[in-house]
């Protein structure tokens, strides 16, 4: 499980993460509006705890968009504001809860193991293929593909920007905890991976190669 943590209070949020981990999450730390939005757009979030008040903005103003893109994200809004106007504000916004500061940890794990278990499911569906990520799994005309790790993760991505051409950079800030660490010779080995474990067999594209900018998810397409 990804979460994306925006709050600009350093040690609250080195606090938030550090915590978080010790329950087997995965997180990622901004401190700003802006930084928030490019991390969002380049990765896939389980649950995003927010800081209502930013040094550049009111968190709460991009609710509606992460509920557009990706409604099964879970949205949970921190702050310190304790009037209930504001809480209702926040839920009316698409917020999934809303937990005023100061908070305790346990509390809010368990209400982050909560949502996340009744939050629904980020199943992709399309035509005849199924990508479950929560339980790494593909599903094509009620065959199971055989597709894990960063081939699946690699998958996983493009299918949810299916719109967009992903570069392979951005493919690796996305998927790779460390993406310095490694060369863009892993995607092309992921996207070879998907093509001769998944697309071959099946005759089926899923992915195709924009060249000098990187993939797009293309099924359903005839290969």
């Amino acid at each position: 499980m990804r979460i994306l943590i925006i709050e600009d209070e350093v040690t609250l949020n080195k606090t938030l993460a550090e915590g978080l981990k010790e329950f087997g999450y995965q997180s990622d730390v901004v401190e700003t509006l802006k930084d928030g939005e490019y991390y969002l757009d380049i990765r896939n979030y389980d649950l995003i705890l927010m800081d209502w008040m930013l040094p550049d903005g009111n968190s709460v103003d991009i609710i509606p968009d992460i509920k557009s893109n990706t409604p099964k994200t879970v949205v949970v809004v921190l702050s310190a504001r304790d009037d209930n106007e504001s809480e209702i504000e926040a839920l009316k916004s698409g917020a999934d809860d809303y937990i005023r500061k100061p908070f305790d940890f346990d509390v809010l794990v368990a209400r982050i193991e909560a949502r996340l278990r009744f939050g629904g499911s980020n199943i992709i569906e399309i035509d005849d293929l199924t990508i479950n990520p929560e339980e790494e799994k593909i599903i094509y005309k009620e065959k199971e593909i055989e597709l894990k790790g960063k081939p699946f993760e690699v998958l996983t991505h493009l299918a949810r920007h299916r719109d967009q051409i992903v570069s392979k950079e951005q493919l690796l800030d996305a998927i790779w905890e460390e993406p310095e660490l490694v060369t863009p010779n892993v995607i092309e080995v992921a996207i070879n991976q998907i093509r001769q474990k998944m697309d071959k067999p099946l005759g089926i594209t899923t992915i195709e190669t924009v060249r000098r900018r990187g993939y797009r998810f293309c099924f359903p397409k005839e290969a």
